[in-house]
């Protein structure tokens, strides 16, 4: 090929992989509604934390433990009304999708003592949820969580993808829709 024919070519492709690379961001940004429509979905992934948090049976974890899986990370806390609304829709997603490819990854910030904790999530019926820890809040500090509840969905490479501020309904059609977009990447 040679002149326009050879340039038209390379933009076509030059265009195709500019827009491939952010197909599954477009996407489920276009599944917002609804409650959805709060999560604010980024144009290009975002480096995580790195900071630990504590287990639900005790040690350490980091978002480098959940590698290779979708995850909706929720910040949350037992004083926190908005989240008691929420915390049942994130188990339905837990029941419905969790597993190998997708993870519901629950962390309460600051002071909650585990049987408050465990008092809450009794209170709404929860029991599929983990009952992470950051009673530092370090690792809140480091993702950027100003208030609670929080929602950060991470790629399977563990960057940060979207984040949605306040509660919202996680069981909804638009949000399985988006859980769905991502599983098929």
């Amino acid at each position: 090929m040679r002149g326009p024919a050879r340039f038209a070519s390379s933009a076509l492709i030059y265009t195709a992989l500019m827009f491939g690379a952010n197909v599954g961001m477009a996407d489920i940004a276009e599944l917002r509604e609804g409650d959805m429509r709060k999560l604010s979905v980024h144009e290009t992934p975002v480096e995580a934390a790195s900071a630990p948090f504590e287990a639900a049976g005790g040690g350490e974890l980091t978002l480098g433990d959940f590698s290779g899986k979708i995850v909706l990370l929720n910040f949350w806390a037992t004083w926190c009304a908005p989240c008691r609304h929420e915390m049942p829709a994130l188990s339905t997603l837990q029941a419905d999708y969790g597993g190998e490819d997708f993870e519901v990854v629950t962390v309460a910030a600051g002071r909650n003592p585990q049987p408050a904790m465990e008092r809450f999530f009794s209170e709404i019926d929860v029991d599929n949820l983990p009952l992470h820890r950051d009673p530092t809040q370090q690792f809140a500090r480091e993702m950027g969580v100003l208030g609670l509840p929080v929602t950060v969905i991470l790629d399977r490479e563990g960057q940060e993808i979207a984040r949605l501020q306040g509660g919202a309904d996680w069981a909804s059609d638009s949000a399985r829709a988006i859980v769905e977009a991502l599983l098929e990447e």
